[in-house]
């Protein structure tokens, strides 16, 4: 029976010692991807093409208008053949203004990531830097806002974070 718990001891001992031994980091990504110059130049390129879709978005509804009020016009006597053509050309021109606004959709998305993407790489690489020089054993994301409390032993590691990325 005492060899049981002194080999209990023996096998809980180490764990606790490197229980102790845990060093955990939190970091704000937010802040430091608002502060990158990469996102500034990423988000004026999103919006001169987001721009770009918006005019010609804007050129297709007016289109749009323009054949609604021609179709209002017609007069109810009006041949079945010609309203038939005229109903059939307004479904097929909203069908093409729903297939622009899917396609700029995502066309906006694929190029938000693909220029998002390498900043949060480098963010990322640069996290695991700090982590690796300060021997911490884990570093969190955490919204600032949204933490209510955390203890002494978790270190909030974002300036390091910036420091390593050459930001404020």
């Amino acid at each position: 029976m005492i060899k049981k718990v002194l080999l209990a001891i023996a096998l809980i001992c180490p764990m606790l010692l490197s229980a102790q031994t845990l060093k955990i980091g939190l970091v704000d990504f937010g802040s430091i991807f608002e502060v990158m110059p990469e996102t500034t130049a990423a988000r004026n390129q999103l919006k001169e093409v987001s721009d770009k879709y918006d005019a010609e978005y804007k050129k297709l509804g007016e289109e749009m208008n323009r054949l609604v009020e021609e179709y209002q016009k017609m007069a109810e006597n009006e041949l079945p053949a010609i309203k038939e053509r005229k109903t059939r050309e307004l479904s097929d021109y909203q069908q093409k203004v729903q297939q622009f606004e899917q396609n700029a959709m995502q066309d906006l998305n694929k190029m938000q990531s693909d220029l998002y993407g390498p900043i949060q790489q480098k963010i990322a690489q640069a996290i695991e830097s700090v982590g690796r020089e300060g021997n911490y054993s884990l570093i969190q994301m955490y919204d600032p806002q949204l933490v209510l409390y955390h203890a002494a032993p978790v270190e909030d590691v974002t300036p390091a974070v910036k420091a390593k990325l050459g930001v404020q």
